[in-house]
């Protein structure tokens, strides 16, 4: 090749500045003209050392730091925690309880997709897009505040049950949100799904096939996606999931469109679980009879829930004491972001921002 044609290649950095990617994550793009060709992902601006800190605490104590990981899902991360522990000790939970626990965790999957699905709207330049979605999600903290006294950072689940019953309180908040979820769905769907700029930025960018999300270990509304028919809920039900129908929603072409229609459709669907949810609900105690101190005993547990942002794991390992000997948390933002740095290549600096917000991640747990 004679030096005419030969390009020179350039090094861009995105982050670690949080505007820049969804928190601080640095991503080191090596672009030649306008085309990424190599990339490195780097992580660890945000580590807090949650699984070092909870050896120190009790095991209820470890309950709040939950909230910190996925800090837009803070209920389900509280629960997948919970799980294990309960797992370890043997403990049976009042159905009631279990009940709350689905209502709950559904509630949070649809706050978490729409913070997901409007910052991704946005980042595509479209701020108007990402409004629309805050109204939904405020009536889901709405609710979610008057069982808990909290809007971000629940603490809600306890080892054995919840801390505090549905009340009237939240009945009201929930009519409103029966009322204004179907419009809400219609609206957006004909604001954002057909738009010609849309389809522009998202379709075919950023295509992961089954078998290379599989490879890569992606989970949730990402995997999915992809083609690959999958959820924890219906496929490993805990809780009361197994006496229901779960439609799963997948698509074929694993690209930035699909990623966002499947969080649409996963809307859609906990939406229709919550009310029946609530009509089967039984009447009964919130709470097991569990310790006042609680001290598991010797062994390990490990039990994964089907987060908003895919599958949390949680390991905990016990040696007779009130603190948990090891807890190590299976991350699913931690394991989606590792095939970054394949897709990235071939794409436009564009192109690379609306991937990198598809995918939905939040650095507190990948950081954990």
């Amino acid at each position: 090749m004679s030096d005419a044609v030969k390009t020179q290649t350039y090094t861009l950095n995105l982050g670690p500045q949080h505007p820049s990617t969804h928190g601080v994550l640095h991503v080191v793009v090596e672009m030649d003209g306008e085309y990424c060709v190599a990339s490195k992902t780097k992580i660890g601006y945000l580590h807090r050392g949650i699984e070092k800190l909870a050896e120190s605490r009790t095991y209820p104590q470890v309950i709040p730091y939950t909230d910190r990981l996925d800090y837009l899902s803070g209920i389900s991360n509280n629960l997948a925690y919970v799980l294990a522990v309960e797992k370890l000790m043997g403990v049976e939970v009042p159905e009631r309880a279990q009940y709350i626990r689905m209502i709950t965790a559904e509630l949070m999957r649809i706050a978490s997709h729409m913070v997901g699905i409007g910052i991704y709207i946005m980042d595509l330049g479209a701020v108007t897009g990402a409004f629309y979605p805050f109204q939904l999600r405020e009536r889901v903290l709405e609710m979610l505040s008057q069982l808990c006294g909290a809007r971000m950072t629940f603490n809600y689940i306890r080892i054995g049950g919840v801390a505090a019953d549905l009340n009237e309180d939240f009945f009201k908040h929930y009519e409103a949100f029966l009322k204004e979820c179907p419009a809400f769905i219609k609206q957006y769907h004909t604001l954002v799904d057909d738009n010609e700029i849309f389809h522009a930025r998202t379709k075919g960018i950023g295509k992961i096939t089954a078998e290379k999300a599989l490879n890569y270990g992606l989970t949730g509304p990402n995997l999915r996606a992809s083609g690959v028919d999958y959820d924890l809920r219906r496929d490993r039900p805990y809780l009361q999931y197994g006496k229901y129908q779960i439609n799963v929603a997948t698509t074929e072409h694993g690209d930035c469109y699909d990623r966002y229609m499947v969080r649409m459709k996963e809307v859609e669907e906990s939406f229709r679980l919550i009310q029946q949810f609530i009509q089967d609900i039984p009447e009964g105690p919130i709470m097991a009879k569990v310790p006042k101190v609680i001290k598991p005993p010797v062994g390990d547990a490990y039990h994964e829930a089907e987060n908003p942002k895919g599958i949390l794991g949680c390991y905990v390992a016990s040696d007779g004491s009130t603190n948990p000997y090891r807890v190590h948390f299976r991350r699913p933002s931690f394991s989606n972001i590792a095939i970054y740095d394949e897709i990235f290549i071939g794409h436009k600096m564009a192109d690379l921002v609306a991937i990198l917000a598809s995918f939905d991640i939040v650095l507190g747990e990948i950081d954990a």
